[in-house]
């Protein structure tokens, strides 16, 4: 048979085995990326792959082997700083560990709920050993996903309970480090711009804000509450900007601390000569700020990697703990703080 003529049927492996001069079980562990193969082989079956168009059969492949090599990721949106850097960490991480992604946007128009347990449905019925949902938890509870019996599984940023391994930042770290900064430069005491109510990470942020001022003995200020917008921050900064025992203020992120800024600079309250600014996420931006932002930083790439790592460890039979895995977050200090305006310097001591 000539090679046009295989061609025109679908090849199979037996086609590739004669055409590469090798048994049908070298064909079959050169398609599973078995490491038992001689590379001068592997490359000969390969080429022979190649010339003849075979592509192995996902679906029996998946029943001998009990994997697809293929998680499936649900997310409800890619506007957000955070989702899009979660989810190239997500395809960094399974590249490195040969699985391949299939993403799926939950329904918009479905109630959370439902949409996320729409989209789990779907890629039930798909070739995915796992699935990964990148969501926060006012958008739904871990009991309301609905995942397939048996099914690996891991939430992003959901703070859900502990019936599957959640993956998110550790609000609280990030919260107290920007706060106890703050105070370290001779500030009596900080305000906040927090996050909307409904959202846990903004919860957290706030509530970590205020536990760490008072214990620390100090006065906790009206909190202030933004959307995360740019837009937000500005109109809440025009607003503090007229409080002259404001020093020090900490935005839950740093699209509210960019507005709030302009507002400072706009009535006349010089950042950080008069008051410092301290965001949260490190955006790509902040350090082009004016001045450049000192902020939180989240590693969302580092959270995709892990959840991937947590669905595979599932796949492939190891132990995973249920519950909250933490990824830590740190300080990024840069122009937009100073000490007290009151507070001396060490040049001014000597």
């Amino acid at each position: 048979m000539n090679g046009s003529a295989e061609r025109a049927r679908s090849a199979s492996l037996q086609d590739v085995a004669r055409r590469a001069g090798v048994s049908g079980q070298t064909v079959s562990r050169v398609a599973n990326n078995s490491e038992r193969v001689a590379d001068a082989t592997r490359h000969r079956v390969l080429a022979a792959m190649n010339e003849l168009g075979y592509r192995p059969n996902v679906a029996a492949r998946a029943l001998r082997r009990g994997a697809f090599g293929s998680i499936g990721v649900v997310v409800f949106s890619l506007d957000s700083l955070g989702n899009i850097g979660t989810i190239g960490g997500i395809l960094t991480a399974a590249a490195a560990r040969g699985y391949a992604i299939e993403l799926i946007q939950a329904q918009p128009a479905l109630a959370a709920g439902d949409a996320v347990a729409s989209a789990v449905s779907r890629l039930d019925q798909d070739a995915v050993d796992g699935i990964i949902v990148v969501i926060e938890s006012h958008l739904m509870s871990s009991a309301s996903v609905g995942f397939p019996a048996g099914m690996p599984s891991v939430l992003i940023q959901s703070g859900a309970g502990d019936e599957h391994p959640s993956v998110t930042a550790d609000q609280d770290q990030g919260s107290r480090l920007a706060v106890e900064h703050l105070l370290s430069l001779g500030h009596e005491t900080v305000w906040h711009i927090a996050g909307p109510p409904a959202s846990r990470a903004a919860e957290l942020r706030r509530r970590a804000w205020q536990s760490t001022l008072e214990a620390a003995g100090r006065a906790v200020p009206h909190v202030h509450v933004g959307d995360w917008t740019a837009e937000s921050g500005y109109r809440i900064g025009r607003l503090l900007a007229a409080q002259p025992e404001l020093t020090a203020l900490f935005a839950a992120n740093d699209q509210m601390a960019l507005g709030a800024m302009r507002a400072f600079h706009e009535r006349g309250r010089a950042v950080p000569a008069e008051v410092s600014v301290v965001g949260f996420d490190d955006m790509a931006e902040a350090a082009y700020f004016w001045p450049p932002l000192t902020t939180v930083r989240q590693d969302f790439g580092t959270a995709g990697s892990l959840a991937v790592s947590l669905v595979v460890d599932q796949i492939e039979g190891r132990p995973v703990a249920g519950g909250v895995h933490h990824v830590s977050t740190a300080l990024v200090t840069r122009a937009s703080t100073a000490p007290h305006p009151r507070c001396p310097t060490k040049d001014d001591r000597s």
